[in-house]
């Protein structure tokens, strides 16, 4: 595969993250894909947002579990920006989409709307929780899981394969040439979270990966 850039919640470092604004803006400069965090409300709707509480990133307050979609769309996610559900992610751009899920009880409600919206072959699914990629493996077998993980011991291999994932999504911080070749060698792709900075691309092409999550809409300069 050549080299895959994707947006962080978009772009958020100069967007409201996981907002529309942001994803397309990300869209429109040219990264490959746009990354999304799933949390689901009290009502059973698949809300847009990396935190499990609305607190810092809306000028509201308390759980998204124990908001209503019509409560969480009533807050401000920033420069007049309200909280997408997922569907209207998919509306918003044409670009393939990663779907983190954040609250492994989102994994069903997010199998059923790829299932309904017929995007099964535009959207990967991401998480921390292998027990979510596995319930989507088993529900979606076509749908492309990947493994979000901060600690990357020996077991980061067979944790993928065991979860369907051919690419895993690794904190960049944590990563050594060991762990990816590792990895490649099992025929499992690696990107890296999150490059920002020269510094960062500098080592994300040293460590050889097959792609990276930025913030920003444009890598930086390489340095001479």
């Amino acid at each position: 595969m050549s080299f895959l850039t994707v947006g962080h919640r978009g772009v958020m470092g100069v967007e409201p993250e996981n907002t529309l604004r942001s994803f397309r803006r990300a869209e429109q400069a040219g990264l490959d894909q746009i990354e999304l965090d799933l949390h689901l409300s009290k009502d059973g709707a698949l809300v847009v947002m990396h935190d499990a509480d609305v607190d810092r990133t809306t000028d509201g307050s308390g759980a998204i579990r124990d908001l209503t979609l019509a409560e969480i769309r009533t807050l401000d996610a920033g420069l007049g920006e309200r909280v997408p559900v997922f569907e209207e992610v998919l509306d918003a751009v044409s670009c393939p989409i990663q779907a983190e899920i954040k609250d492994a009880a989102a994994a069903r409600a997010l199998a059923d709307a790829l299932r309904e919206r017929g995007e099964t072959e535009r959207v990967s699914v991401l998480s921390f929780h292998d027990e979510a990629l596995a319930e989507i493996h088993a529900l979606l077998p076509d749908v492309r899981t990947v493994l979000v993980a901060s600690r990357l011991g020996p077991e980061i291999v067979t944790r993928a394969q065991a979860v369907g994932a051919r690419l895993v999504s690794l904190d960049l911080t944590h990563l050594s040439l060991d762990v990816v070749r590792r990895c490649q060698a099992a025929g499992i792709a690696v990107m890296a979270w999150t490059v920002n900075t020269a510094q960062d691309w500098a080592l994300a092409r040293a460590l050889r990966l097959d792609g990276a999550a930025t913030d920003l809409p444009t890598a930086p300069a390489e340095q001479p």
